[in-house]
């Protein structure tokens, strides 16, 4: 039976760092409260003139020589983004000219915060039907970009970013199971509620946040959700070596390993320096672990995403 293994972990963070006490002398807040709320120290933001593709470019080169592979080795491009460069074309078509190939499929994935989970789940279904070799799943945003900068209770929270993964066909299971889910009728407790029409912005183009009822919404489905993909890999959550969740805030996280009985220790928290950056979260998370050598060959990894949409999914995959 053909199964898919992550062969390489890739990422890339903006230079530019905007530290909390420089938000507070922009806004009413401080560094006390922000980091006593979300955990959040920091957060990377991408110049005027760098794009979710410029990201996710960076992040795919490292991803591709982590897996000693050179981009037309790739034959699918998934990247899970909800800041496009454009409306179209995709930024996985933007992306494939980047790295100077043509040819393969090449599609975005918009899942909001869920969006690298999502692509991780489709890429996999590609190689286990023997349609593709290897996939290259990226997760890239440039959230500052739908922002108000003028609302703490949201601009503090997000930052920019990039991560990917090569996924590629082995003998040997890496990604065990998948599990995604939906909930539309949540659609309204997180949302960017606009668009263009006739050149003009109709409705909000900032994102919008009900902090309570995403906290409460969150943490019961990352953990009804890694539930259902342990059992599904025919595994228990004893069989976790580490946790990463969507590194939304610190609170979440550590709820949610809570709830799965999971000691801190297992639990990979990247969220203080890199904040929310909605779909590259994960695969940001999970390079960052893997290059500090914490993350090892052999190590079982449950990767969760949650966001708006409502979107949730888990995966458990074998490094």
């Amino acid at each position: 039976m053909i199964r898919s293994r992550i062969a390489g972990t890739g990422s890339y963070l903006p230079p530019r760092i905007v530290t909390n006490d420089e938000l507070a002398q922009r806004i009413d807040t401080s560094d006390a409260w922000i980091q006593e709320r979300t955990g959040i120290k920091q957060r990377h933001i991408a110049e005027a003139s760098q794009t979710s593709s410029d990201l996710a470019l960076q992040a795919s080169r490292r991803a591709l020589e982590a897996a000693a592979l050179k981009a037309a080795d790739i034959d699918l491009i998934v990247v899970a983004t909800s800041t496009p460069d454009f409306v179209f074309p995709s930024t996985a078509c933007l992306l494939q000219a980047k790295l100077g190939v043509k040819g393969c499929p090449a599609f975005d994935v918009q899942a909001v915060c869920s969006g690298f989970v999502y692509g991780l789940g489709i890429a996999d279904n590609f190689i286990r039907a023997g349609t593709h070799q290897r996939a290259l799943v990226v997760g890239a945003e440039v959230f500052s970009r739908i922002l108000d900068w003028n609302d703490r209770g949201t601009c503090v929270l997000f930052g920019d970013g990039a991560g990917a993964v090569v996924l590629a066909a082995a003998e040997r299971p890496g990604v065990h199971a998948t599990v995604l889910h939906a909930d539309g009728s949540q659609a309204g407790i997180l949302s960017v509620p606009g668009n263009v029409s006739g050149g003009r912005i109709v409705g909000s183009p900032f994102l919008q946040m009900q902090g309570n009822q995403v906290f409460k919404f969150a943490v019961k489905a990352l953990d009804e959700v890694t539930r259902e993909t342990v059992a599904a890999a025919g595994m228990t959550l004893e069989d976790i070596d580490w946790l990463i969740p969507h590194q939304a805030n610190v609170r979440i996280l550590e709820a949610t390993a809570k709830r799965l009985g999971l000691p801190r220790e297992r639990l990979v928290v990247t969220v203080d320096h890199h904040a929310n950056t909605s779909a590259a979260s994960v695969p940001l998370a999970l390079d960052e672990f893997v290059r500090a050598g914490k993350i090892r060959p052999g190590h079982r990894v449950m990767l969760q995403g949650v966001g708006g949409g409502f979107t949730w999914g888990a995966s458990l995959v074998t490094m």
